[in-house]
């Protein structure tokens, strides 16, 4: 969650602690009960969504490097046949990609069909024997590695987009019980002061922009406070 979502979380922790000490002080058929009631139930969401949420951004690093790795895996073999492939005259027939999955796979399948008539011809300047089996494996792989990728990207989209809906949720509950605890504790000034710290959101934390700039450091050594001053220079008082 992003930390304004943190902040709005620990507020409604805090109004659910605060209105669990009071539980006996509200009518059980009551609606602040029935909100009370719900708001629990958006915590417990929005702690699972925290969990996916972070699952699939941690996923979606994973998979950033794995796809990387058979990216490379492909264009090692891609150059690996354009090598030859120059060396048989044959270079414009099985061109390098460009620096993309989609012309990676593109000319990989090209390539792939394009061998394979000159099959004996690759195997007889040093091609492996299965090369174009190879060649089809780590196709398939990238193939693989992007749509995971999608999926866990598609993973921690989806939870923070739930996130924000349990959020407004939240924000919807605690708006309706500020109203009834104003009104219920309005003659006791000690618990609705407890009331509105616990329904209170924190402030981002800001830099002042007035901030002093730390001091400037030289190379010279500062002279100990019982140095002398310089000859002709007047003591400070």
């Amino acid at each position: 969650m992003t930390d304004n979502h943190n902040r709005r979380f620990r507020m409604f922790v805090r109004v659910r602690d605060f209105i669990t000490q009071r539980l006996g002080d509200l009518s059980e058929a009551g609606v602040a009960r029935q909100l009370y009631t719900q708001l629990q139930s958006v915590i417990t969401r929005l702690e699972s969504l925290s969990a996916d949420q972070a699952s699939g951004i941690g996923q979606a690093h994973q998979r950033t490097q794995t796809r990387g790795s058979a990216r490379l895996s492909l264009r090692d073999a891609l150059e690996a046949i354009h090598s030859v492939a120059v060396a048989m005259g044959l270079g414009e027939q099985f061109p390098l990609p460009e620096r993309t999955d989609a012309s990676l796979l593109q000319v990989g399948r090209a390539a792939a069909a394009n061998a394979l008539p000159l099959k004996a011809q690759f195997i007889a300047h040093e091609m492996p024997a299965e090369f174009i089996e190879d060649l089809l494996a780590r196709i398939a792989a990238l193939e693989t590695e992007i749509a995971e990728h999608g999926n866990a990207v598609g993973d921690h989209v989806q939870a923070s987009e739930a996130i924000d809906e349990a959020i407004e949720k939240g924000i919807e509950l605690v708006e309706k019980l500020d109203g009834i605890m104003r009104a219920k504790y309005a003659s006791n000034r000690a618990v609705l002061a407890e009331w509105m710290s616990a329904s209170h959101t924190e402030r981002a934390p800001t830099r002042s922009a007035n901030a002093a700039p730390p001091p400037p450091t030289t190379g010279g050594t500062a002279p100990s406070s019982g140095t002398a001053p310089p000859s002709g220079t007047p003591p400070s008082h």
